[in-house]
């Protein structure tokens, strides 16, 4: 038996988990709606929270 049809399937076999990963995290991120209008509002949220956080404990500076 020739040596490379083991390292080929395996390439395949590689080649196939990253595309199967790849596919199953995208839809994943669909649904938990990471692509949605409203995905980013968090962040803005933290980044307001800390803001108005360190207002409170620095004071306001003019």
């Amino acid at each position: 038996m020739d040596y490379t049809y083991p390292s080929i399937f395996f390439s395949y076999f590689i080649f196939f988990l990253f595309l199967a990963g790849g596919i199953f995290f995208c839809i994943r991120s669909l649904k938990r709606g990471y692509w949605t209008r409203d995905a980013e509002d968090v962040k803005y949220q933290v980044f307001n929270d800390s803001f108005e956080e360190s207002e409170a404990t620095h004071g306001r500076r003019n």
